[in-house]
C-alpha cells in the first residue's frame, strides 16, 4: 500500500463519525459493501479515487482526509516531548503512526506539555518571589536533571569527600598537571582489567563503558585532558561506588532518574578534582587572577572545564573566589547552573537578552565582560564566552553554547578580566531572570508582561 494510504483509515473513521454514520450507513452511500469499507479503515484497502469521488458526493468536504501538514512535522516535537516526561523508549514507527493516524491526539499531547511547562513556569516564578527554594517535603516540582543540580547547589557545589580523594590520589600516583591522561589509561589497565580505545564517534557520548568487554570507549575528538577527565570519571565508579552511593542516599535521592543523573554528575566532579587537584588549582587560579584560558592550558582541559571547577572551590579554610557558572544555549535554555555562593538562579532559566552570554554567540573565541544589576539591587561582574563540543572536521554537527562566570561586585578586582573596566555600580547594566520574573518595568526589551508578584495573587 502506498504510504499516503497509511494516514487514511482512522481519518476517514473520525469524518465518518462526525457525521454520525454508521459504517453499514455510509457504505450504503458509498455503493460499498460494510466489510469493504470496514478495511479501508483498518489500512487494508487503498481509498481510490472513484471511492473519494463517491465520498465528496456523500459528505461533502473531505480535505481533511487530505492534509496536507506533514505528518513528520510532530515526530520530532512528540519524541522531544516524550523524552521530556520520562518515556525516551518509543520508537519513530509508532511516532509516525501516531502523527499520521491520530494527529488530534498529537497536537493534545503536545499542547498538554506546553500547559506542564507553563504551569512549571508559574511555579518557579513564585518562588523566585518568596526568595527561596521549595520546601524539602514539597511534591517536586522540577524535573529530575534540575532536582540534581539543586542538591550540588544546596552544597555550595563542593563535595570535600570527593575532591580530597582526588587529590590523595593525584599525589600517589605522581600525577603532573596537563599531563594525566597517559597514567590513568595506565591505572585502569593495571587496577582494573580495562582498556582504553580512542576512535571516531558517531554520536555525542563522550564516555561510553562496555562492562563485559571491560573496555571505555571515547571519542577521538578529545584532547588528552579532556581524556583524562573521561577516564578519571570510569575511575572513581569503579573504585569507589560505595562512597557515590553513600553520597546519593546522603542525598535522599531513590528514583532511577534521579540516582543516575547524580551518579554521573558525583562521578564528573571527581573527574574534574583529579584533572585539577583542589590545592593546586587554588594556587593556580590566585597566581593567574582566575585566568581561564591560561589554567585551561595548563591543565590541559577545556574552557567550560575550568569554569566549571571555579565554581567548587569553597574548602574550609581554603577557599577560592565566590563564583556562580551557568550554560545556556541560544534559545535560553539552562543546562548546567551550579553555584559556589548563595546567588539564586532562576529555574525558568536567564532568557534576558541584554546579559552578556547571548552576545557571546555573536562573538565567537572571545571572552565578554559586563558589570550587571539585578531588581533587587544585587550587582555582579560577568564573564562570557561562547564553547563547542563535539567531531572535529567540515560538516561534523557539533553542540554550542555559551557559558558564564560571575561574581559579586565587590570581588570583581581579583578577576584578570576585570583590568581596565569601569567597576562602578552606575555604569551597571540593568538585567533581569527573564520577562516572566523580571520587575524592570521600563525594560525596552521586554517580550512580554511580568507574571503577577506574590502579593498581587497571595492574600
Amino acid at each position: 500500500m502506498s504510504r499516503p494510504h497509511r494516514q487514511l483509515g482512522l481519518r476517514l473513521q473520525r469524518l465518518r463519525q462526525q457525521h454520525s454514520l454508521t459504517q453499514a450507513e455510509l457504505a450504503q452511500r458509498l455503493e460499498l459493501s460494510p466489510s469493504y469499507l470496514n478495511q479501508i479503515e483498518r489500512n487494508k484497502r487503498p481509498l481510490t479515487p472513484a471511492v473519494q469521488q463517491r465520498l465528496r458526493a456523500a459528505l461533502g468536504d473531505t480535505a481533511e482526509l487530505f492534509d496536507t501538514d506533514d505528518p513528520a512535522a510532530l515526530v520530532d516535537p512528540l519524541h522531544d516531548t516524550l523524552r521530556a516526561l520520562g518515556q525516551p523508549g518509543i520508537s519513530a514507527a509508532e511516532l509516525r503512526a501516531l502523527a499520521g493516524n491520530l494527529p488530534q491526539v498529537a497536537h493534545a499531547l503536545l499542547d498538554l506539555h506546553r500547559e506542564h511547562r507553563s504551569l512549571r513556569e508559574r511555579a518557579a516564578a513564585l518562588e523566585l518571589q518568596l526568595g527561596s527554594g521549595p520546601a524539602p517535603n514539597a511534591p517536586a516540582l522540577l524535573p529530575p536533571g534540575d532536582q540534581v543540580r539543586d542538591y550540588f547547589n544546596r552544597l555550595r557545589n563542593h563535595i570535600p569527600e570527593l575532591d580530597d580523594l582526588a587529590e590523595a590520589l593525584f599525589a600517589e600516583l605522581g600525577l603532573v598537571p596537563g599531563h594525566t591522561a597517559p597514567r590513568l589509561r595506565q591505572l585502569l589497565a593495571d587496577r582494573h582489567g580495562v582498556l582504553v580505545e580512542v576512535h571516531g564517534a558517531a554520536g555525542y557520548d563522550k564516555r561510553a563503558y562496555d562492562p563485559i568487554a571491560r573496555v571505555l570507549h571515547l571519542p577521538d575528538y578529545l584532547r588528552p585532558g579532556q581524556q583524562a577527565f573521561q577516564m578519571a570519571a570510569q575511575l572513581v565508579l569503579l573504585e569507589h561506588a560505595d562512597l557515590v552511593a553513600a553520597l546519593i542516599a546522603r542525598a535522599g535521592f531513590d528514583d532511577p532518574a534521579r540516582i543516575a543523573l547524580a551518579r554521573i554528575g558525583l562521578a564528573n566532579y571527581f573527574a574534574g578534582a583529579l584533572v585539577m587537584p583542589y590545592g593546586e588549582f587554588l594556587r593556580s587560579a590566585e597566581d593567574s587572577r582566575y585566568d581561564i584560558e591560561w589554567l585551561a592550558q595548563r591543565f590541559g582541559v577545556g574552557f567550560e572545564a575550568v569554569c566549571h571547577r571555579l565554581s567548587t572551590l569553597q574548602r574550609e579554610g581554603a577557599a577560592g573566589l565566590p563564583l556562580f557558572f551557568m550554560r545556556v544555549d541560544r534559545a535560553g535554555n539552562v543546562s548546567k547552573r551550579h553555584s559556589s555562593t548563595d546567588f539564586h538562579f532562576s529555574q525558568v532559566g536567564g532568557s534576558c537578552p541584554l546579559w552578556i552570554v547571548y552576545e557571546a554567540f555573536n562573538q565567537p573565541g572571545r571572552v565578554l565582560t559586563q558589570v550587571a544589576r539585578l531588581p533587587d539591587g544585587r550587582r555582579h561582574f560577568w564573564l562570557a564566552r561562547q564553547v563547542s563540543s563535539g567531531p572535529v572536521g567540515h560538516g561534523q554537527p557539533r553542540k554550542t553554547f555559551a557559558v558564564t562566570l560571575g561574581c559579586d561586585l565587590r570581588h570583581a578586582e581579583r578577576l584578570v578580566y576585570a583590568r581596565g573596566i569601569d567597576l562602578r555600580a552606575d555604569s551597571a547594566v540593568p538585567i533581569g531572570p527573564g520577562c516572566r520574573t523580571c520587575e524592570w518595568s521600563d525594560c525596552l526589551q521586554r517580550a512580554f508582561p511580568a507574571l503577577p508578584q506574590l502579593g498581587a495573587v497571595v492574600r
